[in-house]
């Protein structure tokens, strides 16, 4: 009865630890995402203004 006991108690510090892989994996891949989304963000900004710019010098001429 000992060796079940252990046992099960082998398996479920295992599933724990994988349970824990699997969860620091989905907050990376959520970082990622999120500092994707904010660089994507922000070159579509700096390109506005530059075009904005542009546009400016255009009419001052």
């Amino acid at each position: 009865m000992a060796g079940g006991e252990a046992g099960s108690k082998v398996v479920r510090l295992v599933a724990f630890l994988g349970a824990g892989v699997i969860c620091t994996s989905a907050i990376n891949l959520w970082r990622d995402f999120e500092r994707k989304k904010v660089t994507q963000q922000t070159a579509a900004e700096i390109a506005e203004k530059q075009q904005l710019g542009s546009m400016v010098k255009k009419a001052v001429e």
